[in-house]
C-alpha cells in the first residue's frame, strides 16, 4: 500500500490586506461590509480605535473586532499596525483611516511615503494647510494611492469626475453648493415653525451631525471640503485664504459639549432673524460654499430664491455645481445623500476595491 503524501499547508500571501484605523459608526459599517463577499479579495489584519488595538498578519474576523478590542491591553501605537501588513507579505498594503483625528491625518504622507496606500474619510490634511496638501502630492508620486473619494460628499463622485474632466482639458470656473449633509437636512426643513435648537437634537439623535455639533455648525468641515475640491481642480488655497461664518455664537464656542448642549436655544433668536428676513425676500436659508474664477472662497448662510437649485433639496442631500470651461452655459450638477455611515463606508471600500 503506497504512502499517501500530504502537500503542506503554504499560507499565500493575500494581494491586498488592510487595517482599519477608527471603529467609530463609520469604522462599524466599513467592518460589515468587509464581511460580504465584495470584500472577499481583502484581508484584515488589524484594527484600532482610540484606545486599543489588535493586529494578526494572519487575518482577522470582521465580526469579531469590536470583541477583540474589548479585551485588549489599553495603548495605542501603529507600529505593530503596519507591521502585520508588512509581515502578510501583501502586494498591496492598505491603511484605511475611519477616523477624524488630526494626528493620524498628519500621518498619511509618512505612509504613503513609505510604500502604504492610504484610503481615508479623515479631511485634515488635504483639507488643511496647503503644505500638507503638498506634502500628499509628493508622498504619492511614488506610485502609492490616496484614496480619499469619502472626503467630499460622503463617496459622491465629485473628485472622480473632477479629474476626469482635468484628465481631457477642461478647467474649473466656479463652484458652489451644499456640502454639509446635516447642514444640508437641518435648513431643508428649518423653516420658522419650529426652533432650531429642536431640529439639530433632532439630527444629533438621528446621527445626522457630529457628537458635537459644533463641528457642523462652524463651518469648518464645509470648508475643508471645498479646499479639498479646489486644490484638485489647481487652486493653491491655503486654509486661512476661506472666509468662514460660523453658525455658532461667540459665547458658545469655548464650552465644553455637555455645556453647550445645554444652552442650544442661545442660537434660536439669531437664526429666527435670519430665516424671517429670509422669508419676507421670498427666499430660504442654505449653508452653502462657493468658490469664484478669481480663487476667492467662502462658506456661509446665504437666502436663495426658488429659481436656486440648493433651494429644492431635500434629506441631507448634498448638491456640487461646477461651471468649467465645457460646462460653462449650464453648470455640471452632482447631488445625492451626503451623509450616513454606510454610503462613507461603501466609499472607502469602493477606493480600496480601485486600488
Amino acid at each position: 500500500m503506497s504512502a499517501v503524501v500530504v502537500a503542506p499547508i503554504v499560507d499565500v500571501p493575500p494581494r491586498t490586506a488592510v487595517v482599519l484605523l477608527g471603529t467609530g459608526v463609520v469604522g462599524r459599517a466599513l467592518l460589515t461590509l468587509l464581511a460580504t463577499p465584495a470584500a472577499r479579495s481583502l484581508r484584515l489584519v488589524g484594527a484600532a480605535n482610540s484606545k486599543r488595538q489588535h493586529a494578526f498578519a494572519g487575518g482577522v474576523v470582521a465580526g469579531e473586532i469590536a470583541e477583540r478590542l474589548s479585551k485588549g491591553r489599553d495603548g495605542r501605537e501603529n507600529a505593530s499596525l503596519l507591521a502585520a501588513l508588512d509581515e502578510t507579505g501583501a502586494e498591496r498594503k492598505v491603511v484605511i483611516d475611519a477616523t477624524a483625528c488630526a494626528i493620524e491625518a498628519s500621518r498619511h504622507a509618512e505612509w504613503l511615503s513609505a510604500g502604504y496606500h492610504v484610503v481615508t474619510a479623515n479631511k485634515a490634511l488635504a483639507g488643511g494647510q496647503l503644505s500638507g496638501w503638498r506634502a500628499l502630492q509628493a508622498a504619492s508620486a511614488n506610485g502609492s494611492v490616496y484614496g480619499d473619494a469619502a472626503t467630499v460628499g460622503a463617496g459622491l463622485p465629485v473628485l472622480s469626475t473632477l479629474r476626469r474632466l482635468r484628465q481631457c482639458g477642461d478647467s474649473l470656473l466656479t463652484l458652489e453648493g451644499v456640502f454639509s449633509g446635516s447642514l444640508s437636512w437641518l435648513f431643508n426643513q428649518y423653516d420658522g415653525s419650529r426652533p432650531f435648537s429642536a431640529l439639530l437634537r433632532d439630527a444629533r439623535r438621528l446621527g445626522f451631525t457630529e457628537p458635537d455639533p459644533r463641528s457642523d455648525l462652524s463651518g469648518e468641515d464645509v470648508a475643508r471640503k471645498l479646499l479639498i475640491i479646489a486644490r484638485n481642480a489647481g487652486f493653491s488655497l491655503g486654509s486661512e485664504e476661506v472666509e468662514i461664518e460660523s453658525l455658532v455664537p461667540e459665547a458658545l464656542r469655548a464650552l465644553d459639549t455637555k455645556s453647550f448642549l445645554e444652552r442650544l436655544e442661545e442660537l434660536d433668536k439669531p437664526l429666527l432673524q435670519r430665516q424671517e428676513a429670509a422669508s419676507a425676500n421670498g427666499k430660504v436659508l442654505r449653508y452653502l460654499a462657493r468658490l469664484n474664477q478669481r480663487g476667492r472662497a467662502r462658506v456661509g448662510l446665504f437666502e436663495v430664491g426658488p429659481e436656486h437649485p440648493a433651494s429644492r433639496l431635500s434629506g441631507t442631500d448634498n448638491q456640487f455645481a461646477l461651471t468649467t470651461t465645457r460646462y460653462h452655459a449650464t453648470p455640471l450638477v452632482i447631488q445625492g445623500p451626503g451623509a450616513g455611515p454606510e454610503i462613507t463606508a461603501q466609499a472607502l471600500l469602493g477606493d480600496v476595491l480601485a486600488i
